[in-house]
């Protein structure tokens, strides 16, 4: 099939010539005539298979009878709204309808948190018929009362579980009520969990499924490999692996945005040309870092899951994950970054013996076992178990090694045969082994007065015991006078 085919208007045809483009992809050869004849969809595709064009292409075509070259605002309303959720995700949409879009005068937005409010909003009043935007800025606009959304024709909710990762739903939720109840809605997903079906149900009418591969499944073209390695030692084999000659452009997945920052620092000292992209950065330094890495002067690029969303990078060949994600949904969005349209890719994933569960739960996923291999020099932990038995090793460092491996290792203290039953006796006849028995005040011996040589009174009072002064009524103790 090609493009011609499809039902297209001449002035898309010419665009899409242009890019490059004659035939579609199997998620834009089935979506397209669907999303012309106005029905909702529920589009199942993986990243890097076209699914943008897939909604971009008919949605303009769909508004055409509605394009008009007057600069007056009242001429070019809202008409179709795209949400995506992240930043980089909504220039991606963005710049795909502006490609699509150059032969025919329709305004196209893309509105996103991290810069100055202000100059979109005047850009809105001017007028715009598509408006790509980030659930948080576009509710920012809606308290800005410059939107209207009465002429709304078509609502686009791309990567709608990242959507959920992400904490939009009730947003996107606040969002859609303000929309007309009569439009077209079209959802595109990786993954459906339950609660993205729960968000179709309300989002959706009738919808039609379509799924260009099986759910959470990854690109054949993709080589997967994993190399155990100890926590200490994960750092150091990063760098090795860098340093090869298999590695020239590589994308680096960790958890957290001070990982992040930390291990591109990190990689920098080390003499390697990296840079890290996260949501505390300046949209101005992620745009500066993303187009560093696409025109080759960074080798690595360090971001986390969020902020990887969206990234479009031409012929990526290889994804490390220094830390494996929590969720294996994750690991399959990771690795989308590469083995694009047909491509090979490497996704290379550093694992510890905390980690090992998580590898399990991605293979489950991905139905498929991934090759481990241990790189000399880097052995994992001793407690590195796979797959995990469930039985927790206590101790921390490996046993110590016989005394034929290590002789310099002291040898342990023979036990002696027999014990030497130790003198429990007293001079005074008191035996220290048995239980004590209180036998009354007992008499000391009579002493002998040295003074008068008589025998002193028998007492029972210590011989030594000193004798404490006692407070006079009401006066307290007295005091001698000289």
């Amino acid at each position: 099939m090609r493009f011609d085919e499809l039902g297209l208007a001449p002035d898309l045809l010419k665009a899409v010539s242009e890019q490059g483009y004659t035939e579609p992809t199997p998620i834009q050869a089935q979506a397209i005539p669907i999303v012309l004849t106005g029905k909702d969809l529920m589009g199942g595709a993986q990243t890097g298979t076209g699914k943008t064009a897939a909604f971009t292409l008919p949605l303009l075509q769909r508004i055409l009878p509605f394009a008009n070259p007057s600069p007056s605002p009242a001429r070019h309303p809202v008409r179709v709204l795209m949400l995506a959720p992240t930043r980089e995700l909504a220039i991606q949409v963005y710049e795909s309808v502006v490609s699509y879009s150059k032969y025919v005068p329709i305004r196209c937005l893309c509105t996103y948190g991290g810069v100055d409010i202000k100059p979109q909003i005047e850009e809105i009043r001017r007028g715009v018929e598509v408006l790509v935007a980030t659930p948080g800025r576009l509710l920012d606009l809606v308290e800005q009362k410059c939107l209207n959304f009465g002429q709304v024709q078509a609502l686009v909710l791309d990567e709608a579980d990242r959507m959920l990762d992400m904490g939009f739903i009730p947003d996107v939720t606040r969002i859609i009520n303000l929309l007309p109840v009569q439009r077209q809605s079209l959802l595109f997903s990786a993954t459906f969990s339950d609660e993205i079906k729960k968000l179709a149900d309300r989002m959706l009418q009738a919808p039609v499924l379509i799924e260009v591969a099986k759910r959470n499944t990854v690109s054949e073209t993709i080589t997967h490999r994993v190399h155990p390695v100890a926590a200490d030692a994960k750092r150091a084999l990063l760098v090795k692996l860098l340093r090869s000659e298999e590695f020239n452009q590589v994308l680096v997945f960790t958890r957290t945005k001070i990982e992040t920052n930390k291990l591109a620092r990190e990689l920098q000292r080390a003499g390697i040309a990296a840079d890290s992209i996260h949501g505390d950065k300046s949209q101005i330094d992620r745009l500066k870092a993303l187009e560093a890495f696409k025109n080759g002067e960074t080798l690595v690029l360090v971001a986390t899951d969020v902020a990887a969303r969206g990234l479009d990078i031409d012929d990526l060949p290889h994804v490390i994950n220094f830390e494996l994600p929590h969720t294996p949904e994750d690991y399959v969005h990771r690795i989308g970054r590469t083995g694009r349209a047909g491509k090979q890719g490497t996704a290379v994933s550093l694992v510890t013996a905390d980690e090992v569960q998580y590898l399990v739960d991605i293979e489950k996923l991905i139905k498929k076992p991934i090759e481990q291999i241990v790189v000399t020099g880097f052995e994992p932990e001793y407690d590195y178990e796979y797959p995990p038995s469930g039985r927790k090793k206590h101790h921390r460092h490996p046993p110590a090694a016989p005394a034929a491996v290590a002789p310099a290792l002291r040898a342990p203290r023979e036990r002696s045969t027999g014990r030497t039953r130790q003198n429990t006796i007293a001079a005074d006849g008191f035996d220290f082994s048995k239980p004590y028995e209180y036998r009354g005040p007992q008499p000391v011996a009579a002493a002998t007065d040295t003074a008068t040589g008589k025998a002193a009174p028998v007492t029972h009072e210590h011989p030594h015991k000193r004798q404490r002064p006692l407070a006079a009524l009401l006066g307290g103790l007295g005091h001698k006078k000289s």
